[in-house]
C-alpha cells in the first residue's frame, strides 16, 4: 500500500511540535518526532520571541526525519500564533527578533490609530475586530517610536512566512495568517492598500498574498545540507493555526458552529463572505481568512486557562491534581451554584484565580464557591454558558439557526464541558480531533501534493482516521433557566 509522509511543524505560544503524518490513500496516522518549549525573551525592556532558537528547533525536527524512518517525507508546512512580524533588510536579514504581542509598545495604540483613521471605517474595510496586538498597531508603533527601522526595512514576514523564508528563501505571505494583520481588505481578500496608505504605512513592506495548499519550494542549498540532505518540498499551509485548526474540522455539512478549544476558545462559523455590519462591529465579531478561499466568522473567548491557571495555584498551595481529577469532582458538585464572565479583565493575568472567581461571586451576590469541585464546575458552566451567549449571536448575525456544534482542539478532553456545551447550547456536540491544527496543516500539505483533492475531502479522511465524541443535549430546560441568572450576573 503506498503511502506518503508530511512532516508537520506546530508552533504555539508556550512550545512546538514536530508532528509526522502519514497517509495512505484513507486514512492518517500521526507520530510526534520533535517537541521544544518556546521560550520567549525580554531583554532591555522589550519582550521578543527567539525565532533563531525555533528556527534552529524546527532544523532539528527534520534531522530528526532524515536519520530515523521518516526520511522520505514529501513535504513540510508551518503553523504558528497570529499577528507578529519579522522585518527584513535589504539584503535579506533580520532587523532584530520579532516583538511578542505581549509587549508593552502595544498599549494605547488603538486609541493612538483612531486618530489618525475612524475605527468604523477600519472595521468596515477589514472586518477584524479591535485588538492592541493586530499587526496594523505593532507597525504603528514602530512607525512612532522607531521611524528609522520601516526605512531600512524592505520585507515584513509574519513569523510563519519568516520560518519558511529562512528554510526556502523565499518572500510571500500566506492568506490566513495575513488576516490577522487588520490590514487586508476582507471581500477583496488582498491588501488594502487604502489603509496602508491613511496610516502612512510604507507599501515595500507587503508581499503578495498566497492561499494555503501553495507550494513554496526546496529548501536551500545550505538547509538541506544541514538538515540530513532531505528534498521535501515546503508548502504555505494554512499558516495561522486556527485556520489550520478549523480545516480539520470533521463536519458533515457546510451548516456548522466550530469552537477550537484549548486555553482560548475560538468559536465561530466558516461562511463564503465576511459578515461585517455595526452590529457584528458592536458584538467584536471578526472575519479572519480561511482555507478554500472562506472567512472564519468568529469570536475570542477565554478558555480553560481558567481551569488551568486554577490547578497551577493549586499546585502552588502544594496540592497536585491532574485534570482527570477536577473533573470528577466538578462533575460531583451542585450544578448552578454560581457563573462568572470569563471574559472578565480580572482573570486575563496569571495568579490566584480561584480567589478571583470568589471575590467575583462575593461582588455580584452569588453563593462563593467553597471547594475545588464547586470552583471547577463553576469555570466549566460558565464557559458553557458563553458559548451559549456566543451561539445566539452567530444565529442571529448569520442569519439561520446553525444546527451543531464541532469542538476540535485539546478542550475536547474536558468531558464535562463537552456535555455541558450541548446542554447549555441544545444542540449536538461532536468532540474531536484533539490534534486538530497538525492535522490541518497535514491535509494542506496532501492537497498541495495532489493526494487529497479539497478541504472536504480532507475532512471526510480526518472522520475516518480519528474516534470522536458525541454529545447529546439534555436538561435544556434547567440550562435554559440558568442562562438568563448568567446573563443578569454577567451582562453577556
Amino acid at each position: 500500500m503506498k503511502t506518503t509522509k508530511y512532516l508537520a511543524i506546530d508552533l504555539g505560544a508556550s512550545s512546538g511540535r514536530g508532528i509526522v503524518g502519514t497517509f495512505d490513500g484513507k486514512r492518517i496516522t500521526l507520530a510526534e518526532n520533535h517537541r521544544f518549549t518556546n521560550d520567549p525573551v525580554m531583554a532591555a525592556g522589550q519582550y521578543t520571541w527567539d525565532i533563531l532558537r525555533i528556527f534552529h528547533e524546527i532544523k532539528n525536527s527534520i534531522r530528526k526525519c532524515a536519520l530515523g524512518n521518516d526520511r522520505d517525507i514529501a513535504s513540510i508546512g508551518i503553523d504558528t500564533w497570529g499577528v507578529d512580524f519579522g522585518l527584513l533588510d535589504k539584503n535579506g536579514h533580520l532587523l532584530g527578533s520579532p516583538v511578542h504581542y505581549r509587549d508593552a509598545r502595544n498599549d494605547s495604540m488603538p486609541e493612538y490609530a483612531a486618530k489618525l483613521v475612524s475605527p468604523d471605517w477600519v472595521y468596515e474595510k477589514t472586518g477584524i475586530q479591535v485588538v492592541d496586538f493586530n499587526t496594523l498597531y505593532q507597525l504603528l508603533a514602530v512607525k512612532k517610536d522607531s521611524p528609522e527601522l520601516l526605512e531600512v526595512a524592505q520585507d515584513m514576514l509574519f513569523v510563519p512566512d519568516l520560518l519558511n523564508y529562512f528554510l526556502t528563501g523565499v518572500k510571500q505571505t500566506e492568506y490566513t495568517i495575513a488576516s490577522t494583520s487588520q490590514m487586508l481588505d476582507a471581500k477583496a481578500r488582498d491588501w488594502s492598500w487604502e489603509l496602508i496608505d491613511k496610516f502612512g504605512l510604507p507599501r515595500k513592506l507587503f508581499r503578495d498574498i498566497v492561499k494555503p495548499a501553495t507550494v513554496i519550494g526546496k529548501m536551500r542549498d545550505d538547509v538541506r545540507e544541514e538538515v540530513g540532505g532531505i528534498g521535501a518540498n515546503v508548502v504555505s499551509v494554512a499558516a495561522h493555526d486556527t485556520g489550520s485548526a478549523v480545516m480539520a474540522v470533521p463536519a458533515e455539512g457546510e451548516d456548522f458552529i466550530w469552537i477550537s478549544s484549548g486555553t482560548w476558545s475560538i468559536m465561530g462559523t466558516e461562511a463564503k463572505e465576511p459578515i461585517i455590519s455595526d452590529r457584528t462591529r458592536e458584538c467584536n465579531f471578526t472575519n479572519e481568512g480561511g482555507a478554500d478561499n472562506t472567512i472564519r466568522f468568529s469570536k475570542n473567548i477565554t478558555g480553560l486557562w481558567l481551569e488551568q491557571e486554577s490547578r497551577r495555584q493549586w499546585m502552588r498551595e502544594g496540592e497536585e491534581l491532574s485534570f482527570a481529577e477536577l473533573s470528577k469532582m466538578a462533575s460531583s458538585a451542585k450544578p448552578f451554584k454560581c457563573f462568572i464572565d470569563p471574559d472578565d479583565p480580572r482573570f486575563a493575568a496569571p495568579g490566584n484565580l480561584p480567589k478571583r472567581i470568589a471575590e467575583y461571586c462575593a461582588e455580584t451576590d452569588q453563593p462563593i464557591p467553597e471547594t475545588k469541585g464547586e470552583i471547577v464546575r463553576c469555570i466549566l458552566e460558565s464557559l458553557a454558558l458563553k458559548y451559549r451567549s456566543t451561539v445566539d449571536m452567530i444565529d442571529s448575525l448569520s442569519g439561520e439557526r446553525l444546527p451543531s456544534i464541532n469542538v476540535v482542539g485539546g478542550g475536547t478532553q474536558e468531558k464535562p464541558l463537552m456535555q455541558f456545551t450541548a446542554n447549555a447550547c441544545a444542540r449536538p456536540v461532536k468532540a474531536g480531533p484533539i490534534e486538530a491544527t497538525a492535522l490541518g496543516n497535514i491535509i494542506a500539505q496532501a492537497i498541495a501534493a495532489g493526494e487529497i483533492g479539497d478541504i472536504w475531502q480532507g475532512r471526510e479522511v480526518i472522520s475516518n482516521s480519528f474516534e470522536m465524541n458525541y454529545y447529546e443535549p439534555t436538561d435544556t430546560a434547567a440550562w435554559d433557566d440558568a442562562y438568563e441568572k448568567f446573563k443578569k450576573i454577567t451582562n453577556c
